[in-house]
């Protein structure tokens, strides 16, 4: 029988867990069918390590978890699913596999057992060194060895380490020492230059795997090809695509395999400028452009200018934007790489120079390191990111930073894939592991003009875009990807949308922060200005309305600050903790919590709370039509205040009343988009709508169709907080197409030029629909 293709409206993410369940998703379907989702998106499905809230650190053989309901409750779930005309993708990880308890993967195991003569040592990305052992960076500092011990199966065993041992190589009564000294792998510390195997990111309990290797391929994706052959998907959504050594070959086998009426997304970070390369057999990312997108149109880009003065001011002159942040990021990077990830330019390096033998190896390396340090793009190596990285190949010898034979040497690389595909590769791939590491994993919590800006996907460099911009993208994404997904909120984002939303809000009130900021500082004295300021935008992004945080607020809050001050590594850091710092600043955010601080912080919150509702309320529609296919995050058709993961994987409460005007955001929108499948789907039209008065700078306005006919125009308010009086909102007008346009919810018909006053008395949103 064919199989029924369901064209995409929206999607909505799920992330299950032990106690949220298939049986748990099943028993919600009523509500997203009632909100008008066509597919359901599930997290990571398959068996985890011990305790795993996410699905990321999945453990082989490959296999659906039991923990979750197995087979059998997928399958429940699917019919279901199916029986309401709601589809379901699913979360697939290929770039790596969870390691951290080694008795939970045979794989790990057996290769630590018997190192490269297992049959499973080609399954990982490993970094033999030169007497074929592997490095294991587990230990906090070497003399950590001295507390090794074996247990009752001959394991080695460090706190929470366990490791197996090689047959032969134990004997009653045998020094701890001396076994692992008999092993194929060594502990070693994990700020050494020693790394045996890539990881995802620099975390030691997800170990890389090669799916360019056909029998990886095959042992990985036997249950997801099961799957297809019994229609039991619609889609997939690939995690870490530039983690991959080979991501278009890989995308190619799995176009294959899927069919190609089934979606298939990829979470993948732009450059700004960068466009999804066009030769890859995917519908589109995951939508972290999208979320930038919407993120600048919504930023006021005078305040953002003003607001840079105040953290020049609060940071001793450190400066927010321009080319000093660029130049600043660019040292970052080239500092992670170097102290992070030494393996992987080391191994560049030596392919490199297996190709060139005479360009000396130091200057290699350091032409390898300067590009890393300043891709212009997420990933060297697609078709696409050709001519831009030679660019800046070219920048890099006429600015003299690298000596002219290593420019040669990589741009040969680059511009041909038969030179030394494997350097290329790793170069790609370790671009993409030295952005995540140093911008959005310290960079982001080290600056803070405007923390809203300051999101994945995100630059604080360009928080703002102009209106001719913004269109001229939007009309790109028509055209190009019309069912790339529309992202606000993921499970990986730093906060959530409600919580952005309400933060670039400072941004139209410049001064009144820069007064109530003068005045908290007197008030409350931070220990650390710059990174105490960084965390009140944070604060009063989730301050609750008209009162103080209560206790399970600051804890949370209390979670969320610790995180950043380790992750930032300004005060703390994960390898190298200060307590005594911590504490300090922990102490000085309970002061501003409470007493008169605390009011302080609750009036500026009150000043700007409406208008970030208003604004999340029209971000919301905004991102469910615009070209694309909206994604919801569990949870955010209510107002969401989650910062980062952890966090944002709270369990959410399904119960809350309907009556809710997100809830009502969504559900208009998504009716839209299903009464008018051609206005939204492949092949249909973006048009930016006239907006005239001394006002329109307050509105988004744009009418989707097909075939040069628009049939829904959707406006939206931007800027709100100048935006909140009939008189204001009767100085915009926007010029409608012709015909007569009927508003969704109230049934009002409007012709011509009509005032945002008359448009949006009663939310700061409107949809249109064509009267037939």
């Amino acid at each position: 029988m064919p199989r029924t293709t369901l064209e995409p409206v929206a999607t909505y993410r799920v992330q299950l867990t032990p106690d949220f369940t298939f049986a748990e998703v099943t028993g919600i379907l009523g509500h997203l069918c009632d909100l008008g989702v066509s597919h359901l998106y599930l997290s990571p499905i398959l068996e985890a390590m011990p305790g795993s809230q996410h699905g990321y650190d999945w453990s082989p053989p490959a296999r659906i978890a039991q923990a979750l309901g197995g087979l059998d409750g997928f399958r429940f779930l699917r019919e279901h699913a199916r029986a309401l005309g709601i589809g379901m993708i699913l979360d697939l990880v290929p770039n790596h596999v969870g390691v951290a308890s080694v008795a939970h993967n045979p794989w790990w195991e057996h290769v630590l057992t018997f190192g490269f003569d297992s049959p499973y040592a080609t399954y990982f990305d490993l970094y033999p060194a030169d007497t074929d052992t592997i490095y294991l960076p587990y230990l906090g500092r070497a003399e950590d060895l001295a507390d090794l011990r074996l247990d009752e199966r001959d394991w080695l065993v460090l706190g929470d380490i366990a490791v197996p041992t090689a047959p032969g190589t134990v004997a009653p009564g045998d020094d701890p020492l001396e076994v692992h000294q008999r092993q194929h792998y060594r502990l070693v510390a994990h700020d050494g230059t020693q790394i045996g195997y890539r990881r995802f990111l620099t975390v030691n309990g997800l170990a890389a795997l090669r799916q360019e290797i056909p029998a990886v391929y095959d042992a990985t994706h036997g249950w997801l090809q099961e799957l297809v052959a019994d229609d039991l998907l619609d889609g997939v959504r690939i995690d870490h695509l530039d983690g991959l050594r080979d991501p278009v070959g890989y995308l190619t086998r799995l176009r294959a395999d899927l069919g190609a009426d089934r979606l298939i997304y990829v979470e993948k970070t732009l450059a700004i400028a960068e466009e999804l390369d066009p030769s890859l057999p995917v519908d589109g990312t995951t939508g972290y452009e999208t979320l930038q997108l919407i993120e600048a149109r919504f930023t006021a880009p005078t305040g953002a200018i003003e607001l840079e003065e105040t953290f020049r001011t609060i940071s001793g002159g450190r400066e927010g934007d321009g080319d000093r942040l660029w130049e600043r990021a660019r040292e970052l990077r080239e500092s992670v790489l170097v102290s992070s990830f030494p393996d992987r330019l080391q191994r560049i390096t030596d392919l490199l120079s297996a190709r060139d033998h005479q360009v000396p190896p130091h200057i290699l390396r350091q032409a390898v390191s300067l590009l890393v340090s300043s891709s212009p793009v997420a990933r060297p190596g697609y078709p696409a990111t050709t001519e831009a990285v030679l660019n800046r190949i070219d920048n890099l010898a006429a600015e003299n930073l690298v000596a002219a034979p290593g420019c040669e040497v990589l741009a040969t690389a680059i511009a041909d894939p038969d030179y030394a595909p494997e350097a290329v590769a790793r170069l790609g791939e370790a671009t993409v592991a030295v952005y995540g590491q140093a911008i959005e994993g310290i960079g982001y919590n080290r600056t803070a003009r405007l923390v809203s800006s300051q999101e994945l996907g995100c630059s604080p460099l360009i928080p703002a875009i102009n209106q001719p911009d913004f269109d001229e993208r939007c009309s790109w994404r028509a055209a190009h990807w019309p069912r790339g997904l529309n992202a606000l909120s993921t499970h990986d984002t730093k906060r959530a949308e409600d919580v952005r939303a309400r933060i670039a809000v400072i941004a139209q009130t410049p001064q009144r922060w820069r007064i109530f900021v003068d005045e908290l500082w007197r008030m409350a004295p931070p220990p650390h200005s710059w990174v105490c300021y960084y965390l009140l935008q944070n604060l009063v992004g989730v301050w609750p309305d008209q009162a103080l945080p209560d206790e399970q607020m600051r804890a949370r809050f209390s979670a969320f600050a610790s995180k950043t001050l380790r992750e930032g590594q300004v005060v703390s850091s994960w390898s190298d903790p200060n307590p005594r710092a911590e504490a300090d600043v922990l102490r000085w955010l309970d002061t501003i919590q409470t007493g008169i601080p605390g009011l302080a912080v609750s009036s500026f919150v009150s000043l700007i709370a409406d208008a970030g509702r208003e604004e999340s309320l029209s971000r919301k529609v905004i991102s469910l039509t615009l070209p694309g296919v909206g994604d919801i995050y569990q949870g955010t058709q209510w107002w969401d205040d989650s910062l980062t993961d952890p966090d944002n994987r709270r369990p959410v409460d399904y119960t809350r009343s309907l009556d809710h005007p997100k809830v009502q955001a969504v559900r208009a929108a998504l009716a839209v988009r299903r009464r008018h499948l051609d206005s939204f789907g492949p092949g249909s039209d973006y048009a930016s709508l006239t907006v005239r008065g001394p006002a329109a700078a307050h509105l988004i306005a744009f009418s989707r169709g097909h075939r040069g006919v628009a049939a829904v125009v959707v406006v939206g308010v931007r800027l709100a907080l100048m935006f909140n009086s009939p008189v204001t909102r009767g100085k915009a007008y926007v010029e409608l197409p012709p015909g007569i346009w009927v508003e969704t919810t109230a049934g009002e018909e409007f012709t011509g030029s009509i005032s945002a006053d008359a448009l949006l008395a009663h939310k700061p949103y409107a949809l249109l629909e064509l009267k037939s």
